[in-house]
C-alpha cells in the first residue's frame, strides 16, 4: 500500500481552503466557506481521505497542512495554465456552451492544449495519493478528461465523475471542436451523476451519435466495462443552515438589517455571483418596470442584490459588472429618493453567518438564472426560513426547480412573466406561503448533502465499505 493511502480521493479543481494572513504576518490555511469544501466536509471527516486541487495562486505548490484530518494535495498552475485552461478553455468556451450559449463559446487551439495539459496533472496526482482499488471522485466541468487519464495510469481504481453545472443537449454540444475528446474523457469513470435526468440523458444521445457506443441514460457500453449513468441532484447541510439561522446572534442581526433598510414592508433579495448566466439583467429590468408602473413603490419595498465578482479578468464578465452597475445607478437615480435607495446594491462577500441574516430578512428570495446546474442558494433560503415564512421565486431553469416545486416558478426569459410572478410572490398570503415552504423545507430535510453523496457513493463503491462509516454522519 502506497505510504499516504486513502480511501477516498476527491479531485476538484480548487482545494477547499483560503490562505489569509495572520495577525504576526505568518500566512495560514483555513477551510474556506462554501462551495463543494463544505459540502463534503462534514462527509470526508469521518473517513481517511485525500483532497487533489488548485490553491488559488500561480507558481510552485505550496506544502499544506491536514484540514480536518483531510490530507490536502496541491497541484501546481503557471499563469498561462490560468490564463488558457481555467479563464480560457473552462470557463470561456465550456460555461457558456453548457448554459445554452447565453454568451457566445469561444474556441482557442491553445486553450484545447492547456485543458490537456492541466488535466494530465490532476490526474498524475490522483493516480499517486490513491490506495489501491481506491475510490477516486473527480467533480465538475474544468476536469472532464481526468477520468479516462487517471484510469489509463491506474486501471484499479473505482472512478467517479460528477458534472455540477448543466450538460447540454446535443445540438449545441456538437459545436465544440474537441467533442469526441471531452466524452471519451468522462467515460473513463465507473459512474457518472449529473445533476438532472435531462442531461443523462443529453449524454447518452451524444456518446451514440459521436462514438457509436450503445449506450442508455443509465448504462453505457465501453470496451469491456459498462458505465453507469444518473442524475443526483445535489444539495447543501439543510440542519447547519436552519441552526445558523436560528441563533440568538443571527436572528438580532437579521432585526438590525431590516432597520438599517429603513424598516420597508417588504424586502426582495438576490444572491449571485457576477455572471451572465444568473439572469442578474433581467431581474433589474422587471424591477424597474414594476417601479415604473406603480406595482412596487420604493416607501414599501426595498430590492437588496448581492452580485460577488468572478472571474474578473474574463472580458464578458467585465463587460457585464459594468452593465450591471449602470443599470442600478438608473433605477436608483430615477426611482429612488434620499436615503431611500430603489435598489441596495453589494458586491462583497459575505460569511455565513450575514448570509443566513439576509435570508431571514428576505420576504422575497429571488432566484432567477437563465441556466444554472442547480443552485444552491435556493436551497440555503428554504433552509434559512425556520418560521416557514418567506417566498421563493425560482427559475424554470434551474436544477434546483425540479426538486423546489412549491417555489414560485418563473421564466425568466418572459419579462412580462417575470413582473407578474414577482407582484404574485410580493402579494401572496400568509397561508399560501406558509403552505409552500413547508412542503420545500420538508424535501431538504430528507434529501440533505449527506443523502446525496451517500446516494453516489453508494452507487460508485460496490463494497459498500465507505458508505456504511458515512451513514455515522447522519
Amino acid at each position: 500500500m502506497r505510504q499516504n493511502s486513502n480511501s477516498l480521493v476527491v479531485v476538484a479543481n480548487r482545494l477547499p481552503i483560503d490562505d489569509s494572513v495572520a495577525p504576526d504576518g505568518a500566512c495560514e490555511w483555513r477551510r474556506s466557506p462554501g462551495g463543494l469544501g463544505s459540502a463534503l466536509h462534514p462527509l470526508l471527516r469521518h473517513t481517511p481521505a485525500a483532497w487533489v486541487g488548485w490553491a488559488g495562486g500561480t507558481g510552485p505548490a505550496p506544502r499544506l497542512p491536514d484540514i480536518d484530518g483531510v490530507r490536502m494535495h496541491c497541484v501546481a498552475l503557471t499563469a498561462e495554465d490560468l490564463r488558457d485552461h481555467y479563464e480560457g478553455f473552462a470557463n470561456a468556451t465550456l460555461w457558456p456552451l453548457y448554459h445554452d450559449a447565453v454568451e457566445q463559446p469561444v474556441y482557442h487551439r491553445r486553450w484545447w492544449e492547456a485543458y490537456q495539459r492541466v488535466n494530465q496533472r490532476f490526474a498524475e496526482a490522483a493516480a499517486a495519493v490513491a490506495e489501491p482499488g481506491g475510490l477516486v471522485w473527480v467533480q465538475d466541468y474544468h476536469l472532464q478528461l481526468v477520468p479516462g487519464l487517471l484510469r489509463a495510469l491506474r486501471p484499479d481504481l473505482r472512478i467517479g465523475f460528477f458534472l455540477h453545472v448543466p450538460f447540454p443537449p446535443p445540438e449545441l454540444f456538437m459545436q465544440l471542436p474537441r467533442r469526441a475528446e471531452l466524452l471519451r474523457g468522462m467515460l473513463g469513470a465507473d459512474l457518472i451523476g449529473f445533476q438532472r435526468a435531462q442531461a443523462a440523458h443529453n449524454f447518452a444521445q451524444l456518446v451514440v451519435k459521436v462514438l457509436g457506443l450503445p449506450a442508455t441514460d443509465r448504462r453505457i457500453g465501453v470496451d469491456d466495462r459498462v458505465v453507469r449513468v444518473g442524475a443526483y441532484p445535489v444539495s447543501i447541510d439543510t440542519a447547519e443552515m436552519a441552526a445558523l439561522a436560528g441563533r440568538p446572534d443571527v436572528t438580532a442581526r437579521a432585526r438590525r438589517l431590516r432597520h438599517d433598510l429603513g424598516d420597508p414592508q417588504q424586502v426582495i433579495l438576490s444572491v449571485d455571483r457576477m455572471d451572465y448566466t444568473k439572469g442578474i439583467e433581467q431581474r433589474l429590468k422587471a424591477y424597474s418596470e414594476l417601479l415604473a408602473s406603480g406595482d412596487v413603490k420604493v416607501r414599501d419595498t426595498v430590492l437588496v442584490q448581492v452580485a460577488v465578482p468572478s472571474r474578473e479578468r474574463v472580458g464578458q464578465y467585465q463587460i457585464l459588472r459594468d452593465r450591471v452597475e449602470r443599470e442600478v445607478g438608473r433605477i436608483n437615480g430615477e426611482f429612488g429618493r434620499v436615503g431611500e435607495p430603489a435598489i441596495h446594491y453589494l458586491t462583497q462577500p459575505f460569511d455565513r453567518a450575514e448570509l443566513a441574516a439576509l435570508y431571514r430578512v428576505a420576504d422575497v428570495m429571488a432566484v432567477t438564472p437563465l441556466r444554472d446546474g442547480m443552485n444552491l442558494v435556493a436551497k440555503e433560503y428554504v433552509a434559512a426560513r425556520v418560521d416557514d415564512t418567506g417566498a421563493l421565486l425560482l427559475s424554470e431553469f434551474a436544477g434546483a426547480a425540479a426538486e423546489l416545486e412549491q417555489a414560485y416558478l418563473v421564466n425568466p426569459h418572459d419579462l412580462e412573466g417575470l413582473k407578474q410572478m414577482l407582484r404574485t410572490a410580493l402579494r401572496a398570503g400568509p397561508d399560501d406561503v406558509g403552505d409552500r415552504m413547508r412542503a420545500m423545507r420538508a424535501h431538504l430535510h430528507r434529501h440533505d448533502i449527506r443523502a446525496w453523496a451517500r446516494s453516489y457513493l453508494s452507487a460508485l463503491d460496490q463494497t459498500g465499505s465507505l458508505v456504511t462509516r458515512l451513514g455515522s454522519t447522519g
